[in-house]
């Protein structure tokens, strides 16, 4: 059944907004329209639950999507699969891409929430884990499986995790660290995550940033730690010479729901309200790993949807108009 949504950006009177936002000039005003559509092989599912869709990539004349999949709601119990796609609405399931590890493995319980870079003529599939032996709930790290082929086989980097959480209790990320979303920028590897303090909830999940020389690593983190606080999801991509990203409803008042933007890829501002956001998206980004300053707003991603008692993966379009 298609069940169509709507939701408004508002933009605000703010000098840091690309030109691309808007198709002609930019107004002090303006709207951008999402309609949901269902798709088939990775829609509704009584059997399995498919979320954290990764951004999508385009390999020759196919999409490709690597998301989790398991048989509960939440990514606790799953693995990483893939689909691929002609159109972006017809997807058919290749199979697993990222499995658990083996007894004893920091990645032996659970394998989830992937995104994808492309680099230096590799794919780097970068995914979230947690062991069976945790010292608090969730206790989980990041690694990264690379192939040559969007298809694979993938190989698990020997260095995993390749980012943990922080050994400092003060550390806005020494709970967790989870999510993965990449650009290619000034000739280094952007790698925004988000993560969680020991003995804190939630609402005060923020989002930092790492970045390194090579796509496998080794990735620092950025001296600040911060990028913006409170986001329980990482959602980020090239904006023109700078950095767009979408918060979620949950953290600081001043930034829940809202589209930020930062010309050096740090500092983010506020620029736009956003009403009804995408839920754990992932959005269609041909620049973000080009390093070419030429990004602009996605036109199109995928989100995680309900579909009864578990969830499924469907698609959102945007339509910017003045």
């Amino acid at each position: 059944m298609t069940r169509n949504k709507r939701f408004l950006l508002t933009l605000l009177p703010v000098c840091l907004l690309v030109a691309s936002f808007v198709p002609a000039k930019v107004h002090a005003v303006g709207t951008a329209t999402f309609t949901r559509t269902p798709l088939t092989g990775i829609g509704p599912d009584v059997n399995v639950s498919r979320r954290d869709p990764s951004d999508v990539i385009r390999v020759g004349d196919l999409y490709y999507v690597w998301y989790s999949r398991g048989p509960v709601k939440t990514g606790y119990n799953a693995t990483v699969w893939y689909a691929t796609s002609p159109d972006g609405v017809n997807w058919t399931e290749k199979g697993e891409a990222v499995g658990k590890g083996g007894v004893g493995a920091w990645d032996e319980a659970s394998v989830f929430t992937p995104n994808i870079l492309v680099a230096e003529g590799k794919y780097w599939l970068f995914y979230t884990a947690i062991s069976k032996n945790m010292k608090v709930k969730p206790d989980s790290k990041i690694g990264i499986a690379v192939s040559d082929s969007p298809d694979g086989p993938w190989q698990k980097l020997a260095s995993n995790p390749i980012l943990k959480n922080s050994g400092n209790p003060a550390d806005f990320d020494s709970h967790l660290v989870d999510d993965s979303c990449l650009i290619v920028r000034d000739g280094k590897y952007w790698f925004y995550y988000k993560g969680r303090q020991l003995g804190k909830g939630a609402a005060e999940t923020k989002m930092g940033l790492a970045i390194a020389e090579s796509p496998g690593g080794p990735y620092i983190r950025y001296s600040e730690r911060l990028a913006f606080p409170g986001n329980h999801e990482v959602v980020v991509w090239p904006q023109g010479t700078g950095v767009a990203a979408m918060a979620d409803g949950l953290g600081a008042k001043e930034t829940a729901n809202s589209i930020l933007f930062a010309a050096d890829g740090i500092h983010f501002t506020k620029t736009h309200d956003v009403i009804d956001r995408p839920k754990a998206g992932g959005t269609y980004r041909p620049e973000a790993f080009t390093d070419s300053n030429l990004g602009e707003a996605p036109t199109w991603g995928v989100e995680m949807d309900p579909a009864g008692k578990l969830l499924c993966i469907q698609r959102f379009d945007i339509e910017w108009t003045e």
